[in-house]
């Protein structure tokens, strides 16, 4: 015992101890919370794609070409949250088989988004049939995973992986749900960054109801803000409670900012009690708004997240909300300036 702390008061030994003792923690914040958030800030600014494009169905018919991801890339854009909807590509009633026309589709806008230089989340997009029957697409979400999961294993680090968007249920389901959905993806992704997010749209007031794996900290939290809803979706056809709505204005008054300032500060709140990054993965107003509350809101929704080091991915490139016209060949300009300002 004498040689041993003999040998430990030796000043190159101390040295030595103190830097393997550093590199140690450095690996274990790197694989662990620190590694997330390293994640979260190369996020950064991002845009939904595909969700709704007839690529899915029939490459011919694309929307999304190649050339779209560079021009994502060049605005200054860093990820991309490819919106995908595997339920309808089921080929079994008991297994549920996806169809390898799934892959080859996804396996391309990963490919070139990785190719541009480009962040990737891979969002799960079922809500609707989800929300409608948990228990009853439970089996199907679970065996559908398990597929994306083990097919996407070899991706690198910039790909992630997030479980569900907007589960439409009780907190206390969606907690177990996701959680054997999380088991079966960690089984082939050990180091995979994940994507949580709370219940009924996202909404920030149910991060207070999310349960994480305390043990795990490679997870991202992802909320949505649509708010005031009766603004960003005035005229939407598929809302009941907005879509005979019109002519409702964001001045970005007091009473408008404080609304925002509130949700987001009652978020940051949480993200730093539990030591979580948070991700905005979806915010935009619908184009039935006039288009300089639309510029107004978004642009302030899209610099108070990055003033709380959010990453964000805006909704959405194509289809509605857009913020490149596929049509025309052109961004709409007062979206994408709202979005990235300081990109010439």
């Amino acid at each position: 015992m004498i040689r041993k702390l003999a040998l430990l008061n030796h000043p190159f030994l101390v040295l030595f101890a103190f830097l393997i003792n550093a590199i140690s923690v450095s690996a274990q914040d790197t694989a662990g919370k620190g590694f997330a958030f390293e994640q979260n800030a190369k996020l950064g600014r991002g845009v939904n794609i595909i969700g709704y494009d007839p690529l899915w169905k029939d490459s011919s018919k694309a929307r999304m070409k190649e050339k779209h991801f560079q021009l994502i890339k060049e605005a200054g854009f860093n990820n991309v949250r490819i919106v995908i909807s595997p339920f309808r590509f089921s080929m079994g009633d008991t297994d549920f088989t996806i169809n390898p026309m799934f892959f080859t589709t996804l396996d391309w806008a990963i490919k070139t988004s990785l190719k541009n230089g480009l962040m990737v989340i891979v969002d799960f997009h079922e809500h609707n049939a989800m929300g409608k029957d948990p228990l009853g697409t439970k089996p199907m979400f679970l065996a559908m995973w398990k597929q994306i999961a083990t097919h996407c294993k070899d991706y690198p680090d910039n790909v992630l992986f997030e479980i569900a968007n907007e589960p439409n249920m009780k907190p206390e389901l969606w907690n177990q749900v996701y959680r054997e959905a999380y088991k079966i993806i960690r089984e082939s992704n050990p180091g995979r960054t994940l994507i949580i997010g709370t219940v009924y749209g996202n909404q920030i007031r149910f991060l207070q109801d999310l349960v994480l794996p305390e043990n795990d900290r490679n997870v991202i939290v992802a909320i949505h803000y649509y708010s005031p809803i009766h603004f960003t979706h005035q005229g939407a056809p598929w809302s009941e409670q907005s879509k005979d709505l019109s002519g409702i204005t964001w001045t970005g008054n007091d009473a408008e900012i404080e609304a925002v300032q509130r949700d987001f500060d009652m978020a940051q709140q949480w993200s730093k009690t539990y030591n979580r990054p948070l991700t905005l993965g979806e915010f935009g107003a619908y184009e039935k708004a006039d288009m300089p509350s639309r510029v107004r809101w978004t642009n302030y929704i899209a610099r108070q997240a990055e003033a709380r080091k959010w990453s964000w991915s805006y909704w959405q490139f194509d289809s509605d909300f857009i913020v490149y016209d596929i049509g025309k060949d052109e961004w709409v300009a007062p979206i994408l300036h709202a979005l990235i300002p300081d990109k010439k």
